[in-house]
């Protein structure tokens, strides 16, 4: 059960390694049917388990247009399998989709986050060649069974729309489709389909990985010391490029999964702090076999939405990854930092740069301490809050 969108290449696979259960409607909203009798709005309905029914092993059949809006009718047809994982509780999800046509070899992953506030899932996706999510997420959510999602992207020079809709839902099969339209959403022209059908459920898809491609370009096992679980001890520093030097700290676990054959993986994190509460957030690692570099991309479970990743490599055992971001409305530069890689207490640390990297101010510390192997189940970590 998943879906995987490269849009310039007009790819979109059915990648099941994320999210998902089953459905039902939303409450009508600004009509005088949707009031109660005493003129109360009912609450918005929860969707956080809406794609609870992909967790699991799927072999999947997808149909892909070869030409979208062009006029052109020639289809391509490929077999697979998907794999469906549960982040947060059900809350997000991760999916690994491999499938093989006449024109090649197909690679995804699914990053599928839910955001409480808006009751809406974001949709994110990642090809095998590239190694990075793309750039905008299809949000949207479910209504009587049937799950729509949208978005505005570039093809072919011209701006159009983008839609994704699950249906068919059942305990054993699903049905995906994407589909394009450049007039506004007046007609749309379906360019990808996939169907699948349930091998395992979700308990043993836990266990199991797609094979890895034989090939392994340097820097790709970077980041294998992490497999596993953790206790951790951070420090965040409580207002960045402040001057303050207000700190707090958080004590929890992590659990760090291979994804990809290990070209990639999942981490998920909870702490907690007597005096500033609960933090739950996750980080995906992506590896680019064509840059050799890694892309961190970090999400918080308050609002479910994946920042501008980290790019960057490990040199002589340390790890710098940098991105750019705004801070209270002013751009920054962010760098993160791993060292202590080969011992049994990795380091972490976060900084902000106002000046254009020449100086950096660390707002971030997380420490490690390993507590289970690479298939022992626990939770997850991972920075950038605001």
């Amino acid at each position: 059960m998943n879906a995987f969108k490269q849009t310039q290449a007009y790819l979109l696979v059915s990648i099941l390694v994320v999210v998902f259960e089953p459905i039902g409607g939303l409450a009508q909203q600004g009509s005088d049917a949707s009031k109660t009798s005493l003129g109360h709005t009912p609450a918005e309905r929860d969707g956080q388990h809406d794609f609870d029914f992909s967790f699991g092993i799927w072999k999947t059949h997808i149909s892909r247009r070869l030409h979208p809006l062009t006029g052109s009718d020639t289809w391509v047809e490929y077999e697979g399998t998907s794999i469906v994982r549960k982040i947060w509780d059900g809350r997000g999800g991760l999916g690994e989709t491999e499938a093989d046509g006449p024109e090649g070899h197909l690679e995804a992953l699914s990053l599928r986050l839910y955001n409480p506030g808006a009751h809406q899932w974001s949709l994110t996706y990642a090809n095998g060649k590239g190694g990075t999510l793309t750039g905008v997420p299809t949000v949207g959510e479910f209504k009587n069974g049937r799950g729509e999602f949208f978005d505005t992207e570039p093809l072919n020079g011209r701006s159009i729309l983008v839609r994704n809709v699950w249906v068919d839902i059942s305990p054993d099969s699903c049905h995906f489709e994407q589909a394009f339209s450049d007039d506004g959403g007046k007609t749309w022209e379906v360019n990808w389909s996939a169907t699948d059908t349930r091998v395992i459920r979700e308990s043993a898809a836990e266990k199991t990985t797609l094979p890895p491609t034989p090939a392994e370009p340097d820097g790709q096992r970077d980041f294998d010391f992490e497999f596993g679980g953790w206790n951790i001890h951070l420090k965040r520093l409580l207002h960045p490029l402040t001057g303050s030097t207000t700190w707090i700290e958080f004590d929890g676990t992590s659990v760090t999964r291979k994804v990809w054959g290990g070209r990639a993986q999942i981490e998920e994190f909870e702490t907690d702090s007597p005096g500033a509460g609960h933090l739950e957030g996750l980080t995906l690692r992506l590896y680019n076999p064509q840059t050799h570099q890694w892309g961190l991309y970090w999400a918080n479970s308050k609002d479910g939405t994946v920042v501008a990743p980290q790019i960057g490599q490990f040199k002589n055992g340390r790890g710098e990854f940098f991105g750019q971001d705004t801070w209270n409305d002013k751009p920054i530069f962010i760098r993160f930092v791993w060292s202590d890689t080969a011992t049994s207490s990795p380091h972490f640390e976060q900084s902000f740069s106002e000046d254009g990297g020449k100086t950096w101010e660390v707002n971030w510390i997380t420490d490690q301490t390993r507590i289970a192997d690479e298939s022992d189940k626990a939770n997850g970590t991972a920075p950038h809050t605001q």
